[in-house]
């Protein structure tokens, strides 16, 4: 981080790093004497460019130290590694169809972003589709611009199986849950239960034959994760400590939001997983953000992963641009 990007007065009050920025004061206000110095008596020249270049390896070194310690406040914000999860909601068969359309709509935007991405854990429908599946995303801005589509997203269509025409509505939720390499939340190990059992997927004869896949139970709050990506259980359990971990940091910072949105103007809302903030209607072409009022056509496109323009205005509406009161 740059000097320009961390401006050391800002942290003025940080008990972090406080003293570092009496310091940083001190050796700005040493450069501005040294400037009128060398303009009073020119021949002074010399030494004030030497004492110029020692203030300034003084003031980069100080510079790195306080970016070493509230440099992590920016991952802490913006992570780059995400964890989408998709629920299927009401709608019976044709819930759980749109709730694995939407996470291939997000999985195929995360490819033309270049992005890695993968399945930690997927339970199917009968008809097809997911019940709940889980993917974890891993790129630069990735959590910055899918922080928006945490929510109930519905669909109005024609399902396949309906002989009579009728339009049917249905839900899925999606969660998206940054990892973050640092946390406010510790787990007391006496408050989680977990389980084990054969992953039953992809991956050799291993999986099938040894109890990898982990579930841990969250017992105060009744959150449960489970991970079954990996070929070992040792590092099944710590993904999914991590994604508890990030389970429990969201539902704190949605309960600090709901607390805080008396006073926010922003349209985007609070990141509540209850939150109905999308409607796609196939019959009329248009996908509509009722969070901020606008609409888009080519609902084929934008479930292809081209949903692009889509974040790009919740991304202004949350700037403060065309904000309603």
């Amino acid at each position: 981080m740059s000097e320009e990007k961390l401006n050391p007065l800002e942290y003025a009050d940080d008990n972090r790093v406080a003293f570092l920025v009496v310091e940083w004061k001190r050796l700005t206000q040493a450069e501005k004497d040294a400037e009128e110095l060398s303009e009073v008596d020119p021949s002074m020249k010399d030494l004030v460019e030497k004492e110029m270049r020692e203030i300034g390896e003084q003031k980069e070194a100080l510079m790195k130290q306080m970016t070493d310690i509230v440099g992590g406040d920016n991952e802490r914000e913006w992570p780059n590694e995400v964890v989408l999860e998709v629920r299927a909601g009401v709608g019976g068969d044709e819930a759980a169809l749109f709730a694995e359309e939407l996470a291939q709509m997000y999985l195929k935007y995360a490819e033309a972003k270049g992005w890695s991405r993968r399945s930690l854990s997927e339970s199917g429908s009968d008809l097809g589709g997911y019940k709940e599946a889980q993917f974890e995303i891993k790129g630069v801005n990735c959590y910055r611009e899918l922080r928006f589509e945490t929510g109930v997203h519905r669909v109005q269509r024609v399902p396949a199986t309906e002989k009579a025409g009728r339009i049917h509505t249905s839900t899925a939720s999606v969660a998206i849950l940054p990892i973050y390499k640092r946390t406010k939340i510790e787990i007391n190990p006496a408050d989680i239960e977990v389980e084990t059992s054969r992953s039953g997927g992809a991956g050799g004869q291993n999986v099938n034959k040894v109890e990898t896949a982990v579930r841990i139970i969250h017992k105060p709050t009744g959150i449960d994760v489970r991970c079954t990506s990996e070929r070992s259980q040792v590092q099944n359990r710590e993904k999914a400590m991590k994604l508890l971990a990030s389970k429990l940091q969201q539902e704190q910072d949605e309960r600090e939001a709901r607390e805080r949105a008396a006073d926010r103007k922003s349209q985007v809302g609070t990141g509540d997983r209850s939150e109905k903030i999308r409607t796609y209607n196939f019959p009329q072409d248009r996908i509509t953000d009722h969070r901020i009022k606008e609409s888009w056509s080519n609902v084929e496109k934008i479930m292809g992963g081209g949903l692009g323009p889509i974040l790009e205005a919740l991304e202004k509406a949350e700037g403060g641009e065309n904000v309603a009161e």
